[in-house]
């Protein structure tokens, strides 16, 4: 590819295709030129160091995983809204494993606060909307429900649950019914420790 034809979308996609194909933590800004057939100072216009590089594919992954899971809730709420929100979740990390594995790491400030991101936190508020959690709870729930989702597919990622049965699908199964019964009794639960602090 000539230089002329380089683009910041076409580095970082293909950034995310090497994660997707080597791991995240292989791409570098030498590895990208080198599938380009350029030299790495030719990606400068496009993307001003690696960090940049990494946040790119952190925003491209929001918003192909914000879409899929747009995809996933619409017309849906309540249980059939949050099983479809965590589906979307793991079709995603087994499809694009690299891109996923961008979303765990602590994202700088242009992936923070990229139209993506805000997308993404869009649609889990329209999950939680369904069970009635808003104002300060919600950002209580939604670290709640994403560390689970996270923790579960990091754990599957990396072979975890490899060596012990049933499989992991009823497991996964076992998580949606259990982040349901959590949202479900969530203001049950509030009023409870208003009670008993202790």
């Amino acid at each position: 590819m000539e230089r002329g034809q380089l683009s910041r979308h076409a580095v970082i996609l293909r950034g995310a295709q090497i994660a997707d194909a080597t791991g995240y933590d292989s791409v570098s800004l030498a590895e990208v030129a080198r599938s380009f057939g350029v030299r790495t100072p030719s990606l400068y216009g496009h993307v001003r160091d690696l960090a940049a590089l990494r946040d790119g594919i952190t925003v491209l992954a929001l918003g192909e995983l914000s879409a899929r899971i747009g995809e996933a809730i619409a017309g849906r709420s309540n249980r059939e809204a949050l099983a479809g929100f965590i589906a979307a979740h793991r079709t995603y990390a087994a499809e694009h494993p690299g891109r996923w594995e961008s979303l765990q790491r602590r994202a700088g400030e242009e992936a923070v606060n990229a139209p993506e991101a805000r997308k993404v936190v869009q649609a889990t508020d329209a999950v939680l909307h369904g069970y009635g959690i808003t104002g300060g709870a919600r950002t209580h729930a939604i670290r709640i429900v994403g560390a689970a989702i996270s923790g579960f597919l990091n754990l599957e990622r990396i072979g975890s649950f490899a060596h012990s049965s049933p499989g992991t699908e009823r497991s996964w199964e076992e998580l949606s019914d259990s982040l349901h019964f959590l949202l479900v009794h969530w203001h049950r639960r509030e009023e409870t420790l208003k009670e008993d602090p202790a």
